[in-house]
């Protein structure tokens, strides 16, 4: 197997060779590419960092010329993506793996979070026991802490170096071991409020020979979920619980950012979409409920979260939100709509209760949606509403193949 070894190789020369004789060492092909902006690489690679730099139209040696090293590195953290993500769409290299610091480190997880989830990835860096989240973002990078700099070969870094060449060369044969038929993949947003909905949904499509992955709608699970989607990797969407458009829409804390729901058009997968607990958006304790929010109907989940009930204003923009987003989508959608109760407290009798909130919800879902909506008098648990929108799924994938 090919496992391309990617780094400064100016500056980090003599540490990513070393990388790489491990790999040979273990039976694999290392493929040295240089990403380096600096002076000339103090290893010859496999590929320069022209290459590179040209997979992205990009004339680098006039940036040299320039002598500022952000612009040299921002060029290159745009174009080494484009050119590693061709490597792997041709079947060139089976894994990667990177070694740097704060500049290194960003070069090397910029290529990796561009590769499909399932494909080794490895950083060690000088960052790895910080917060990582901006640099491995939604996908499966393996974050290996050098413990001294990346700067030199000693017994230290040696040692960690060698660690991080088996890591490359297990994952790289382990991944090849269950390369075998599975069944098709379908992804589910969840919620503590959607629980009985969605494990009752995945049976009914695990019957019919999917595999379900569940996704909680906490914000990162959403972006998650969102980045698995646009991979290609997955058949359908069944997006019954969208609450992270009300923590969006009000500055809340579990947002997955604007470009939700924007995955399954740009992938043109079939989706089922209900507005699930879109009645609530969530904050931290009780104290940091914005100011502006006093007097508003809120219900504390616990002593760390407290949930603000959506008023009617708010539902009929997030009705209108969630209409367009399934309207972009070219691929079979449908709107499925829990007339009853879009969440367990939403229902009557409970804290959440709001007739003309969910009417303003499900309003503005009918006037802006020109996919098909579906009313159900059901609440969104029901065991009805589950296997009908499991059902409406299996059928809009079929008249999508």
């Amino acid at each position: 197997m090919n496992i391309a070894v990617v780094g400064t190789l100016d500056s980090k020369g003599h540490e990513h060779a070393f990388v790489a004789e491990q790999i040979k060492a273990k039976g694999h092909t290392p493929i040295l590419i240089d990403l380096g902006t600096g002076s000339d690489p103090q290893v010859t690679p496999d590929f320069t960092r022209f290459q590179v730099a040209a997979a992205n139209s990009t004339d680098l040696q006039a940036l040299i010329d320039r002598q500022d090293r952000g612009e040299c590195v921002v060029a290159m953290s745009k174009a080494a993506p484009v050119f590693i993500s061709q490597l792997v769409a041709d079947g060139k290299i089976d894994g990667i793996i990177s070694l740097g610091g704060g500049g290194g480190t960003a070069l090397g997880t910029s290529v990796m979070r561009e590769l499909p989830i399932g494909f080794p990835k490895v950083m060690v860096s000088t960052l790895a026991s910080g917060n990582t989240a901006h640099y491995v973002g939604t996908k499966d990078i393996v974050m290996i802490p050098s413990i001294v700099d990346v700067a030199g070969l000693n017994r230290i870094s040696k040692t960690i170096f060698r660690q991080a060449a088996g890591a490359i060369c297990g994952m790289v044969d382990s991944s090849q071991q269950d390369e075998e038929e599975s069944k098709p993949l379908i992804v589910a947003s969840m919620f503590g409020n959607t629980t009985d909905c969605i494990n009752h949904a995945a049976k009914v499509l695990e019957n019919a020979g999917y595999e379900v992955l569940i996704f909680h709608a906490t914000g990162m699970g959403g972006k998650t979920m969102e980045s698995l989607i646009e991979s290609g990797m997955v058949a359908g969407v069944l997006d019954l619980t969208t609450t992270e458009w009300a923590d969006e829409l009000l500055g809340a804390t579990l947002s997955a950012g604007p470009t939700r729901m924007d995955a399954m058009t740009k992938a043109k997968i079939p989706a089922v979409i209900a507005p699930g607990c879109l009645d609530m958006a969530n904050y931290g304790e009780r104290e940091t409920l914005p100011a502006k929010f006093e007097g508003r109907t809120i219900y504390i989940h616990n002593p760390q979260v407290t949930l603000l009930r959506t008023n009617a204003e708010e539902c009929a923009q997030l009705g209108k939100i969630i209409a367009e987003k399934a309207n972009a989508n070219s691929a079979p959608t449908a709107i499925l709509n829990p007339l009853k109760t879009v969440s367990i407290i939403s229902a009557k009798g409970q804290p959440f209760y709001d007739p003309a909130a969910d009417k303003a919800l499900f309003d503005a879902i009918h006037a802006n949606a020109t996919v098909e909506v579906i009313d159900y008098d059901e609440e969104i648990n029901s065991t009805v509403f589950a296997e009908a929108a499991a059902s409406k799924l299996l059928e809009l994938i079929k008249a999508a193949n």
